[in-house]
């Protein structure tokens, strides 16, 4: 099943993402459970679902940010204690944006990194035997030029 296309704010919200990270060197990126993810130092920091900012920050502050506005838990049954979506009225200014960058990169070198799972050897061994499909093979379109705005209207 093919995947869906990301809408413009959401691609403006990953490259602002981008351009706040990109001083750093240790920085993934690669989807995950449908969510656009930021990894730093091979720990998941920030991530992004349609307008929606993902951000990891310290267990030990989860009551007081769980009561801020424009902010829920990913998990609310509390499996997932210090995972929080921010909507965009929570990041609207510049302000904003940098409390949760800020926060979410201060926390990162404390955050325990998740190990990567290593692929089963039969599922490998499938996909190497496997021709690959005419999709592939097929020679990529240049993405039409997108529109650039700031998603701090707020500021502007």
């Amino acid at each position: 099943m093919p995947a869906r296309p990301l809408s413009d704010e959401t691609l403006h919200l990953i490259d602002a993402v981008r351009t706040a990270l990109a001083h750093r060197s240790d920085v993934e990126e690669r989807t995950m459970f449908g969510c656009y993810c930021f990894f730093v130092d091979g720990k998941l920091c920030i991530g992004i679902k349609g307008e929606d900012l993902l951000v990891r920050l310290p267990p030990d502050r989860h009551t007081e940010l769980q009561e801020m506005q424009n902010t829920r838990e990913l998990s609310p049954g509390g499996g997932m204690k210090g995972y929080f979506w921010v909507e965009p009225n929570g990041y609207a200014t510049r302000a904003q944006w940098s409390f949760w960058l800020d926060e979410a990169l201060a926390y990162n070198p404390l955050a325990k990194a998740t190990p990567r799972k290593k692929p089963k050897k039969s599922t490998v061994a499938a996909a190497d035997k496997q021709a690959p499909s005419a999709a592939s093979k097929a020679p990529r379109k240049k993405a039409a030029a997108q529109k650039k705005h700031s998603i701090f209207e707020a500021d502007d």
